[in-house]
């Protein structure tokens, strides 16, 4: 795919162009993920349970596994 641009309004808003929509296989609704990765922003398509999601919420929930948790 070549790389294509996209301008960002006064409201931050994008508009995905076309050939990258038809990449990703997304369409109005679907959710997307901007993600760091070595410097640059990667746009991916969210699955029902993202992995990167999941992960990041068990880190915060591994902080209820101590046992002074139980005695409260």
């Amino acid at each position: 795919m070549s790389p294509s641009t996209a301008r960002l309004t006064s409201k931050g808003q994008l508009t995905i162009p076309k050939v990258v929509r038809e990449s990703l296989n997304v369409s109005k609704g679907d959710a997307v993920i901007f993600e760091e990765k070595n410097g640059d922003i990667v746009l991916r398509k969210a699955t029902a349970i993202d992995a990167a999601w999941a992960k990041g919420v068990q880190t915060t929930l591994n902080e209820w596994e101590d046992e002074i948790d139980d005695d409260l």
